[in-house]
């Protein structure tokens, strides 16, 4: 019962305070619908509709992205203002 719950908990979280990562992917969403149909109409095989929605889909994301935040790639929370970068640490190894 609980993923059920937590589906409801992100869609209605999606619908009353979008974050902008969900901003930008519904808008990317739509791209990619509205490039699927124009594609459709112009009589593109299937596959090559497809991909070639996704592409631009990818487009109106990176796009989104950058008109909602004012950058390309979304602010890290975890980065620290310093000029140093911190040293690599590599989770996996024991």
């Amino acid at each position: 019962m609980g993923f059920f719950s937590d589906l409801k908990e992100d869609a209605v979280g999606f619908v009353r305070d979008p974050t902008d990562e969900q901003k930008a992917l519904f808008a990317a969403v739509v791209v990619m619908a509205i490039a699927d149909r124009a594609l459709w109409w112009i009589d593109f095989p299937f596959v090559v509709r497809t991909t070639a929605a996704v592409g631009i889909g990818f487009i109106g994301l990176f796009v989104a992205s950058y008109l909602i935040t004012g950058k390309f790639v979304p602010p890290d929370g975890n980065a620290d203002d310093e000029d140093e970068p911190e040293e690599y640490v590599d989770e996996m190894d024991p």
